[in-house]
């Protein structure tokens, strides 16, 4: 019997680029600032924790789908120390996913219907337009301004239709690193006042911001909190993202409906990580010192490459990715330059036009500086070949 042929729902959508690039460091030998994780390991007091739970009688099974309640506790404690907001109520505004990627899918899932658009500011991570694209929902993209990446709010109003169903922020952004403030959170209140329009506040570098700012959170506007998703992620905290556990706060109405979501796409997150996370959580420490923790491999990164390369590096105010427009180098375009420069340099990174749903060239790649010095050491020593 043959088959039917099968259509896709997303025929133009291929491997992601950062499995893409990864791959490709892999074949090459390549020092990989490519793809965002960290070659460090995770607190030695997580990691044990996770041992510890991990043959802990009892720990082995189910947990509750919107997450343990110990944990959720933590997370409501953690929230309300660290933005001076009233605590989320661990039952029904708080429920623990499959990191930050299922939260975010579970929320578009839940309430973008068929024609509702949803404004995407860009660059943007690549998920969001096909996940918003998977439940028929429209993707509205506004840029943001070059070269700090800033929001144009006046574009963002201009956007704004009948049929914008959710706003979808990411601060501090991913590749740029920009941060939001708390003035640019305010005039998105405004502009959403009187709307039913939603917010999806993808929040998962909120402990990476530097230079003396403060990371603002969509939490501490009335206006938007009311009316927001806010994601994070303890794998990006915690330098675990194979652990993939990360969270989403939201009124108990909203809660209602991703979980109503949640319970059939992931059911439940693994029993004892959940336990270790709850152990470690109450330790402010191993959060408060990232701003200093990722500044120092910024400074270090981004000093190596002025003195040594001719790469001209945009501000990274936030996050843990260094941008970087390579013009004084090569005038080929940021996909063949990238390839090139994992192949011939050793030295892996992402094009930043994969960010961009028709795939603009603005010249710029992405580093991720999550490494151990020696690794930063070593690839600009690479890079200086060039």
């Amino acid at each position: 019997m043959s088959l039917p042929a099968l259509v896709s729902k997303l025929p133009d959508v291929g491997t992601s680029i950062f499995s893409v690039m990864s791959q490709l460091a892999a074949e090459c030998g390549a020092i990989n600032l490519a793809q965002g994780f960290p070659d460090y390991d995770p607190p030695r007091v997580l990691s044990e924790a996770l041992a510890r739970h991990a043959t802990t009688p009892g720990h082995q099974q189910y947990a509750p789908m919107p997450g343990l309640p110990r944990l959720r506790e933590q997370i409501s404690l953690k929230t309300a120390r660290l933005y001076g907001v009233p605590a989320p109520h661990p039952d029904s505004e708080i429920t623990v996913t499959s990191g930050a990627t299922e939260a975010l899918y579970a929320v578009l899932a839940a309430v973008v219907r068929p024609g509702d658009e949803v404004l995407v500011l860009e660059p943007a991570y690549d998920l969001y337009g096909p996940a918003i694209r998977l439940q028929g929902g429209v993707p509205v993209y506004v840029p943001l301004r070059l070269p700090d990446f800033r929001p144009d709010w006046d574009l963002v109003a201009a956007a704004l239709t009948p049929r914008t169903r959710l706003v979808l922020l990411n601060s501090p952004h991913n590749p740029s690193g920009a941060v939001l403030t708390a003035d640019d959170l305010r005039t998105l209140g405004q502009l959403l006042d009187n709307t039913p329009t939603l917010v999806l506040s993808d929040e998962v570098y909120e402990h990476m911001v530097f230079d003396g700012q403060q990371h603002r959170s969509v939490l501490q506007e009335p206006a938007l909190a009311e009316r927001s998703f806010v994601l994070s992620s303890f794998g990006k905290t915690y330098h675990a993202t194979g652990w993939k556990v990360g969270y989403c706060i939201a009124p108990p109405l909203l809660t209602a409906e991703v979980r109503r979501v949640h319970q059939f796409v992931t059911f439940a997150v693994s029993t004892p990580t959940q336990h270790a996370l709850a152990d470690v959580l109450p330790d402010p420490e191993l959060y408060t010192s990232l701003p200093e923790f990722y500044q120092q491999k910024r400074d270090l990164f981004a000093g190596l490459l002025r003195d040594h390369t001719r790469f001209e590096l945009l501000p990274a105010p936030g996050a843990y990715f260094q941008l970087a427009r390579y013009h004084r180098i090569s005038s080929e375009d940021d996909v063949t330059f990238a390839q090139r420069l994992t192949r011939e340099a050793g030295v892996a990174v992402v094009p930043v036009s994969a960010f961009y749903h028709d795939r603009r060239d603005h010249g710029l790649v992405r580093f991720c500086f999550a490494k151990r010095d020696e690794t930063l050491i070593a690839a600009a020593d690479r890079l200086r070949q060039l």
